[in-house]
């Protein structure tokens, strides 16, 4: 069926009298029934991918794209005389996620469905998301971001679920949204709400009565936990989560003929970081009231759940208070009690106990030793896990360990936001490289092609040109066409070390003061959230929104220099920003970022990384050479030497380098104190100087002579050509196809359809 005929069908209308919301609202229908059609429930043994986030970005033009039906549908509405691109702007962002790990469990997902495997994501309906971020008086507001529309991708399903708590019982209720494989099924997002959540609770921006259960349970992603009203909503959400994934999982297994006893046979849960960790001592108990005896329910567990540890990080390895679970889910109690003790019978070592002598519950603990896989995300990151962070679990278990390097979607992060340069590649070598990003590596046959090479600088100018006219649009930024875009997007945390790249900003801006210009003019980006509760991470976006308005108010400094900060850094942006840019920040402190997946989707559209030996970034270096990465900074095992050791103090690298002497004295000089606000420029000014957790100080000078030599090198316009082309040539191996073949073939073990 045409859009025309669907759209006069529907409305009574032709595709020139509708308006733009008619239309996107009679697509959205129309992709819908087609996603459907796909549907299968193939294959007895099923995937339950389950996570506290999913960030899927707008989801209109990827389902055509994976359906095969973008390229007809916006023909049809150009013929009519309609743009698809003010089409798409009409759909809100889904607001489910926040960082990578949101970001990675969406990518999976469209892989599984594009594998042909049986496999359905489960999480929870965030009303209000993580927040919407607005900057005023140089500061990071936080709003209320509503996203669910009447008519949405959200489908309400006939499935209802009691959850108990410790003081009261709520009825879950499921929505569901269509995932599409690219030439594959359509499998399924399930989302678990709740009736009575009332959004209008919400008042100051983004805050609200945290012990108002009932009518807040599913308000926002990642509440404030910064008191213990906020740690015990995190335990309702998570048990909410976790409980009616749970009952769901036994109702669907019961229907195809599971007996319970052989439940791994039927399903395999992936618990995606340590959030849905819950769901084992769940399950053990929900079997229990089903009749089977606990310990053949835990073995059942046990080869039923497989667990992806995402950082090392100890505020992400959740550890909950036995009281705080007392009051959420005291039934609980008594199993994780049963499951402490079966650890404690066996092993006499105090740090591998689920219940520490502190009476902290570490989650990461129930997942190690009651699950059957254990898997880390990047090469480095599993062998820190092996070899320091999860060392004695990796000597009992070490079966259980294995590396799942992250990937990305191709399919949006290639084919949906870089038309341009995905019709050049197919142009070169055919599009087999749609389903088999292998195929990339054939482009290497164009490395010393002067004009191919040429073509990629065109395609790369123009996107810039893209970028430009939509940030003047949509938040009324200047930028600069014609210069080098260096950007640096992703969550805002400390051992990112934004920090470390502003302190660079300020170096930059002496340099030019004191006549020191450089051949090109550099636009800087930040795209980046900081946790409402993370006082730090704020202060560092004060300081980057204060250099913005500096340096680009400063007439001896902006011809050469912009800073730019967007605002609300999501999916959308991340679409537009990526195809543009030169160079790639990922800068973290060596050890502290397990993968990263900005990395892969940045080398993916031709940027080039600057970056430390951390996570992916070695994966990368190794894949396109020396010569097409800059890597800079202490590697991993002297960084956790230092760790160990307690040896590192940012002041004396302060005292004995002019360098960084300058540029973090200019954080709380004369030319900030006129722009900021005194408490947050001094705090992060004190922060660095008398501690630095993440070592920004340790690496600041080699970062700066890498950056400048990065610029150095831009000059070799073909020499730089070749490093985009080359980087393009070796993303194949990030794509999240291979990932998601490996997890099969490693721990799945689904059928493919």
């Amino acid at each position: 069926m045409t859009v025309n005929e669907y759209v006069t069908g529907r409305l009574g209308k032709t595709i020139e009298s509708c308006s733009d919301r008619e239309l996107y609202e009679a697509l959205l229908e129309m992709t819908q029934e087609a996603a459907m059609a796909r549907t299968s429930g193939a294959g007895k043994k099923k995937l339950y991918y389950i996570s506290a986030e999913f960030l899927l970005g707008k989801l209109l033009s990827n389902n055509l794209i994976n359906l095969g039906m973008y390229a007809q549908v916006k023909e049809e509405l150009a013929a009519h005389g309609r743009d698809i691109a003010c089409i798409e702007e009409i759909e809100p962002e889904p607001s489910l996620g926040n960082g990578g790990l949101g970001r990675l469990a969406a990518c999976f997902l469209d892989s599984i469905a594009t594998l042909g495997l049986n496999g359905d994501g489960i999480g929870l309906n965030y009303h209000l998301g993580l927040f919407k971020q607005v900057f005023e008086n140089h500061l990071q507001r936080e709003t209320a971001n509503p996203w669910i529309e009447n008519i949405s991708w959200l489908k309400r399903q006939d499935k209802s679920y009691t959850v108990r708590f410790g003081n009261l019982s709520v009825k879950s209720c499921l929505y569901d949204m269509a995932v599409t494989g690219y030439g594959g099924r359509t499998n399924r997002l399930h989302l678990f709400d709740l009736e009575s959540v009332d959004e209008g609770i919400v008042t100051g921006g983004i805050s609200f009565d945290k012990t108002d259960v009932e009518r807040n349970l599913t308000l926002f992603l990642y509440p404030d936990d910064s008191d213990e009203a906020g740690r015990l909503l995190r335990i309702f959400q998570q048990y909410f989560m976790v409980s009616s994934a749970a009952q769901y999982i036994l109702e669907e297994c019961a229907e195809k003929g599971c007996n319970y006893h052989d439940l791994y046979d039927y399903a395999v849960i992936q618990i995606n970081d340590t959030h849905p960790a819950m769901v084992i001592p769940e399950l053990i108990r929900l079997l229990s009231e089903r009749g089977v005896e606990m310990d053949e329910a835990v073995r059942i567990v046990s080869k039923t759940c497989a667990y992806t540890n995402h950082t090392i990080l100890a505020e992400a390895l959740e550890k909950w208070p036995v009281r705080y679970l007392q009051k959420v889910v005291p039934h609980l109690i008594p199993i994780i009690e049963i499951l402490d003790d079966k650890v404690r019978r066996r092993y006499q070592d105090e740090s591998l106990a689920i219940i520490d002598r502190s009476d902290r519950v570490h989650m990461a603990h129930i997942a190690i030793h009651y699950g059957f896989s254990v898997n880390g995300v990047a090469a480095l990151h599993t062998e820190i896990l092996k070899g320091i962070e999860l060392h004695r679990f990796y000597q009992i278990y070490p079966e259980k360990f294995n590396n799942k390097t992250n990937g990305i979607t191709f399919r949006r992060w290639l084919l949906q936001c870089n038309p341009l340069l995905s019709g050049w590649i197919e142009s070169k070598i055919g599009g087999d490289f749609k389903k088999d990003a292998s195929q990339l590596q054939r482009l290497m046959a164009f490395a010393g092609d002067a004009e191919a090479l040429r073509e990629l600088q065109a395609i790369k100018h123009a996107n810039r040109r893209a970028l430009k006219s939509y940030l003047e649009r949509t938040q009324g930024i200047e930028m600069d066409d014609q210069s080098i875009l260096d950007v640096q997007a992703k969550r805002l945390h400390e051992y990112k070390r934004q920090q470390m790249n502003a302190l660079y900003v300020i170096h930059k801006y002496l340099e030019i003061r004191g006549g020191c210009l450089p051949k090109r003019p550099v636009t800087v980006v930040f795209g980046a959230k900081a946790a409402p509760a993370y006082v730090i991470a704020r202060d560092i976006i004060h300081l980057i929104l204060c250099l913005q308005e500096l340096v680009n108010g400063d007439p001896l400094v902006s011809p050469h220099m912009k800073v730019i900060m967007v605002e609300n850094y999501n999916v959308t942006l991340a679409e537009k920003l990526i195809p543009a840019c030169d160079i790639s920040e990922q800068i973290s402190l060596a050890s502290k970022e397990a993968s990263g997946t900005g990395n892969m989707k940045f080398m993916l559209n031709g940027a080039v990384t600057l970056g430390t030996m951390d996570g992916a970034n070695m994966e990368i270096a190794q894949l396109v050479g020396a010569d097409n990465i800059y890597l800079f900074g202490e590697n991993s095992s002297k960084v956790i030497e230092h760790y160990e050791k307690a040896d590192y103090r940012s002041r004396s690298y302060y005292e004995r380098s002019p360098m960084v002497r300058d540029a973090v004295d200019f954080i709380v000089g004369p030319e900030m104190r006129k722009l900021g606000q005194r408490e947050n420029l001094e705090r992060l000014y004190r922060e660095l100087l008398n501690k630095d957790w993440f070592m920004t100080l340790l690496d600041f000078e080699e970062y700066v002579r890498t950056r400048d030599r990065v610029y150095a090198d831009f000059e070799d316009r073909m020499g730089w050509a070749r490093k985009t082309l080359v980087n393009i040539s070796h993303a194949g191996f990030f794509s999240s196809d291979r990932t998601v073949e490996e997890y099969n073939r490693d721990i799945w073990r689904l059928e493919r359809a």
